[in-house]
């Protein structure tokens, strides 16, 4: 490198050691490796001794490796001479840029900033989160964190599912036209870890509704009851009752996580019923429908795999809730199925999702019967090719 290529290099040294080293970034790859498009530098602490974490951006994934200082200093030196034609340093202070032209000659210019930046050696940043533990009266009272707000070891996974599910449900919801959830309404809702976190995002980020938990165990309305009260959740509700029994007049929004066999069925029932605008039921079990396949025998080529339980148990699991997300279509729902968490966290990770078509009403009579008789012939293929005599959601719904 000449003289401009080594000042760079010398003000890089400079800054990690006054501490002043937010980030380098090296861009412009002209070598060989596929896929590398920039290569990202920042200062991490590890056990309590400074080292240099490298970011390795590829066109489909990103690759991270930790150096020692010199180590780093060393290879950083290699890529600045080799393939990378521009590199950024980002002190606290000012922005340095070495921009290499196609002759090879260096330019080197600096851009002071307006405003001082912090060095951060933190390791692994925290999460951005749309539930936030802090000062959440609900999460203390529901013993997921202490009185500082603090999650608790033990309830880290749940905390992370929690966010996770509220993730999703932002996103699906944001589908929707602005303003059209008003009224919610959780089946099974336990002892309400996610009921209370929706209504605390819909309170925060969206608009206020009004939500309900329905759930058969007294105590545990009673207990949910009394925690929206303290923490002052005016719309937020719990009822006593079963997902069968719930008189379900007006309702935008049905969740049902994990209700157990055909009480997913029920819980869809609800919602179409309703004319719910989105439907999200996380199903558990499936035996309802393995009875079926058991019962039905019928001789097709899965039969070496569901000869095993363990296969026949998960054949009845994407059966049952692609029958479930056929059923949803012929009554006019966009559907969508795709993990809740990670299996980590529960083996029970499955989201069906009914999104109301607002287009489906905009077509022609003749082109709604159509297409209702096409759903009405898969359901048909799909019950006959396993030997399935009824799924209980089209029982419901009388189709």
């Amino acid at each position: 490198m000449d003289q401009h290529g080594t000042t760079f290099v010398n003000e890089i040294k400079k800054v990690i050691a006054g501490s002043a080293f937010v980030k380098l970034a090296l861009g412009n790859y002209k070598g060989t490796e596929a896929g590398l498009k920039q290569l990202y530098v920042k200062p991490v602490l590890i056990k309590n001794k400074q080292q240099l974490a490298f970011n390795y951006r590829y066109k489909t994934r990103d690759i991270f490796k930790n150096f020692e200082i010199a180590e780093g200093l060393s290879l950083i030196d290699g890529y600045l001479a080799g393939d990378f034609h521009v590199a950024t340093l980002f002190s606290t202070s000012e922005e340095m840029i070495l921009e290499r032209n196609a002759k090879g000659n260096f330019r080197l210019r600096t851009k002071p900033l307006e405003k001082k930046k912090e060095a951060d050696l933190s390791h692994n940043k925290e999460k951005k989160r749309l539930i936030l533990a802090k000062d959440n009266l609900y999460l203390h009272e529901l013993g997921l964190t202490d009185e500082r707000g603090t999650v608790f070891k033990n309830a880290q996974d749940k905390y992370k599912q929690i966010n996770q599910y509220i993730e999703i449900l932002s996103s699906l919801i944001r589908e929707l036209p602005e303003g059209t959830i008003k009224n919610v309404v959780d089946m099974g809702s336990g002892k309400g870890y996610l009921t209370f976190a929706l209504y605390d995002y819909l309170l925060n980020h969206q608009q206020k509704a009004h939500v309900v938990g329905v759930e058969f165990r007294k105590d545990l309305v009673d207990l949910c009851n009394k925690i929206a009260v303290n923490a002052k959740f005016e719309q937020l509700s719990f009822a006593e009752g079963t997902i069968e029994s719930y008189d379900t007049v007006a309702i935008d929004l049905l969740i049902a996580l994990h209700a157990c066999d055909t009480a997913t069925d029920d819980a869809i029932y609800k919602g179409i019923k309703a004319n719910a605008d989105l439907i999200v039921v996380a199903p558990c079990c499936h035996k309802q429908i393995r009875r079926e396949i058991e019962k039905g025998k019928a001789q097709n080529e899965l039969n070496f795999l569901t000869k095993h339980g363990i296969f026949l148990e998960r054949q009845a699991e994407m059966v049952t809730d692609g029958l479930r997300a056929l059923i949803l279509e012929y009554f006019g729902y966009k559907t969508k199925v795709f993990e809740f968490v990670s299996g980590v966290h529960t083996p029970k990770n499955v989201l069906v999702v009914g999104i109301r078509n607002k287009e489906q009403g905009l077509r022609s009579k003749e082109q709604r019967t159509k297409s209702k008789d096409e759903v009405l012939q898969r359901i048909k293929e799909t019950k006959q090719y396993f030997g399935i005599g009824y799924h209980h959601l089209e029982r419901l719904l009388e189709i």
